[in-house]
């Protein structure tokens, strides 16, 4: 019997959820709107305090609604590989097809950590081939992953709107994996929260994976999911943003709103 199977039916017995935080009792700041009009789109930021549990949230409507989790699902992709061995480690390289896609920087042979870095969709699409379609509905299954549904080409269901999640979902599972609460090795949490590390220095870590997709009205969606640590402290926040204008500098976009909002908040300066 294949190991990854043997360790899902295990797993399965007390099947992790990571449903969602508990936004009946979140704090609503609507003062976080200024963020978004300034940028010209909708959307939504949620934010937990670990030290004392609250949550904050703009936009409850956005916050559990479920979306194309797009990129951000390189997150679960890359746990899954690990763990089953697809992906021996971060390290580990694929080889470029040789199709030229339109981003140059996936036009290579390339390791995990390259991949999450430059959000490489055909290097996780191997992934996933290699995965498998059965495994990879047991995982899903397992997590409790959104709605669950991975029908279609196994390559694509998180880019086509079949799978589906939302902000509050993504911000359970944030937490899970950054305190070791999946069902995976420890050492697989370790090197997803590696790779996810992206700013780090005297005043604050900042660790996040975005995401870009398009909703069935061609509504582009725009993800930016992680957290922030400053003095031992740990704040995980889910940002996304919602917009129809096809010419949107996305990368720009959802990342000057996660910036404008933390600093509005009073993080990265070493003083949280």
């Amino acid at each position: 019997m294949n190991r990854s199977i043997i360790f899902l039916s295990i797993t399965a017995v007390f099947l992790i959820q990571f449903s969602s935080c508990t936004v009946n009792s979140a704090k609503i700041d609507n003062d976080l709107k200024k963020y978004f009009d300034a940028k010209n789109v909708e959307g939504c930021f949620t934010m937990l305090n670990n030290s004392d549990g609250k949550i904050t949230v703009y936009n409850m409507a956005l916050d559990t609604t479920r979306f194309t989790p797009a990129s951000t699902f390189k997150i679960v992709n890359s746990l899954i590989a690990l763990q089953t061995g697809v992906i021996t480690d971060e390290n580990m390289v694929i080889k470029w097809d040789g199709i030229k896609r339109w981003n140059a920087d996936w036009n290579k042979d390339m390791n995990m950590k390259e991949a999450f870095k430059t959000s490489s969709v055909p290097y996780y699409q191997e992934v996933a081939r290699r995965v498998g379609k059965d495994t990879m509905k047991q995982w899903i299954d397992s997590l409790a992953y959104g709605n669950q549904d991975i029908s279609g080409p196994v390559d694509s269901f998180w880019l086509n709107n079949r799978l589906k999640i939302s902000p509050d979902e993504q911000l359970g599972l944030l937490k899970k994996l950054y305190f070791d609460q999946l069902p995976f090795r420890k050492s697989v949490q370790q090197s997803v929260r590696d790779v996810m590390l992206q700013e780090d220095n005297t005043a604050y870590r900042l660790s996040y994976k975005t995401g870009w997709g398009f909703d069935e009205q061609k509504n582009n969606i725009g993800w930016i999911v992680g957290w922030i640590e400053e003095n031992r402290h740990v704040y995980f926040f889910v940002t996304l943003v919602k917009s129809p204008d096809q010419k949107i500098d996305m990368k720009w976009a959802r990342l000057g709103i996660l910036k404008d909002i933390l600093k509005h908040y009073g993080f990265m300066e070493g003083k949280k």
